[in-house]
């Protein structure tokens, strides 16, 4: 069925089907991350950026708490191909031909992205910030003691905003292939967006101005080259309209 002969039931039919096969595919991964959560996390307390830190349990909990936070960030990194996959096997029955060829490739370079920014930010950010909250609290005489779901309740809110944050050279192209917007919008909006990243920077990072320049500096780059991306999608986007244009006009 052609997406413009579907009715609003249809496509709420649709949605249904998506959202369902996400949520099959999300059990089966948390079940498979169920075998992977605790060596991961023996991993990370043996990792150089915690040799120095003593995990400690403050409830009979924490530990349990912890091994499920484990599971449910793998499984959504395991299923977040097929998430993608179903956000565009949903929305591609409204581009043309080419666009869901090109679209459809975006979904490994989002993956990648948002890797990426799970790598960086544990293998650069994360044991800077980590050395500085230490020093900080020997300067001050202070004895940390340092609870295991913290840890990882910080490790969290470091790694997983950036792997979503670095998406935004994608998303951006997405949207310009899909006409919502333009090269040219970004550039207006250019403060606006510069104000907002540099507020997410705020919160995912401790209240010190390097660790929020580490931050917010990487942030801004991504932003600039989303909109240079956008502007060769806006490019080929165009260039896609006119061809298919000429085809309706020259039948032959």
């Amino acid at each position: 069925m052609n997406q413009k002969d579907m009715t609003i039931l249809d496509h709420i039919e649709e949605l249904r089907k998506r959202l369902m096969i996400i949520v099959v595919f999300f059990v089966l991964a948390v079940v498979v991350s169920f075998f992977l959560s605790q060596p991961l996390i023996k991993w990370l307390q043996h990792a150089s950026v915690a040799q120095d830190i003593t995990m400690n349990a403050f409830r009979v909990t924490d530990p349990f708490k912890v091994f499920m936070q484990m599971a449910f960030v793998l499984a959504f990194i395991i299923t977040s191909p097929v998430i993608l996959y179903q956000l565009w096997a949903f929305i591609s029955p409204g581009l043309l031909e080419k666009e869901r060829r090109v679209t459809l490739g975006y979904i490994p370079v989002s993956v990648t992205l948002f890797l990426a920014g799970l790598l960086f930010s544990y293998f650069v950010l994360f044991p800077f910030v980590i050395r500085f909250m230490m020093s900080l609290s020997g300067n001050m005489e202070i004895q940390t003691t340092i609870g295991i779901n913290e840890y990882f309740h910080f490790l969290f809110q470091i790694t997983i905003p950036f792997g979503v944050l670095f998406q935004l050279p994608v998303v951006m192209l997405f949207l310009t292939r899909l006409g919502i917007i333009t090269p040219a919008f970004l550039k207006k909006v250019r403060k606006y967006a510069y104000f907002i990243l540099i507020v997410v920077a705020a919160f995912i990072t401790p209240p010190d101005v390097i660790s929020h320049m580490m931050v917010t500096v990487p942030l801004l780059i991504l932003y600039e080259i989303s909109i240079w991306i956008s502007k060769i999608g806006y490019k080929k986007s165009q260039a896609a309209e006119a061809e298919q244009a000429r085809a309706l006009n020259d039948p032959q």
